[in-house]
């Protein structure tokens, strides 16, 4: 019985230590210094819950975001550029950035773009589109049902991980872009209204495999009010991340 409690005793231990390590490790990756900065979720880590559990949002706003964070302004200590142009136009001109480090930039700041992005379009409570968003829908794919049969199916096509796109023009026209990795339309010079990440960090712990499922449920969190004010800003030219 002594053998037992000890044996338990030690396993409830080695647990507390393990969350304490991970725990610090969360808030140093949130604590580092540099010009590029990881913005707080603009809601509470369960506002999406049941759909994305409360700890698939810590670990990835927390941990995967902040390390891409991280990452950029590590290199911005010996690559002053990246802290002289927004992260829109480094993405955009990928390019002019130095060899050595274009690839970090590729994947750090596109990654970095993308889950920005991401935090955003996410908090509401799904449902039918209303105002510009919904016109612009309707022009451009028929209705909103016939856009998330195209939408999960793009993204049920990435291979490995990637993201799924909704892109709009100054114009109002949206269209369907599918990227791997961590590479984003503003790669291509366009304006990302919306997406999807369907890397398995973004669903594993509630989904584990079955990516459609994830797909499906995303549509039950995106705010549509905050969708509407990204395409505003498209319309004006002014959407950047």
């Amino acid at each position: 019985m002594r053998m037992f409690d000890r044996r338990t005793l030690l396993v409830g231990a080695a647990a507390v230590g393990a969350f304490a390590t991970v725990r610090s490790a969360y808030v140093f990756a949130q604590a580092a210094a540099g010009p590029f900065k990881l913005d707080p979720l603009p809601y509470a880590a369960d506002k999406n819950e049941p759909h994305i559990d409360k700890m698939t949002m810590e670990i990835h706003h927390g941990r995967h975001h902040a390390a891409y964070v991280n990452n950029l302004n590590a290199a911005a200590k010996d690559n002053a550029l990246l802290g002289e142009k927004p992260l829109h136009e480094l993405l955009a001109n990928l390019n002019s950035v130095p060899d050595s480090i274009r690839t970090l930039v590729r994947n750090n700041g596109g990654g970095h773009a993308n889950h920005t992005m991401f935090w955003q379009v996410m908090g509401g409570s799904g449902g039918e589109p209303t105002g510009a968003v919904a016109d612009a829908i309707k022009t451009s794919f028929g209705d909103l049902a016939k856009l998330q049969d195209q939408f999960n199916a793009a993204g049920g096509r990435v291979f490995g991980s990637g993201w799924v796109f909704v892109t709009a023009d100054k114009s109002g026209k949206l269209a369907l872009v599918s990227k791997p990795n961590q590479d984003t339309p503003i790669m291509d010079g366009q304006m990302v209204l919306f997406g999807n990440d369907v890397w398995e960090h973004a669903y594993y712990l509630k989904y584990q495999n079955r990516r459609p499922d994830y797909l499906k449920a995303w549509w039950n969190v995106v705010n549509w009010n905050e969708v509407n004010k990204r395409l505003a800003a498209a319309k004006e030219g002014k959407l950047t991340i």
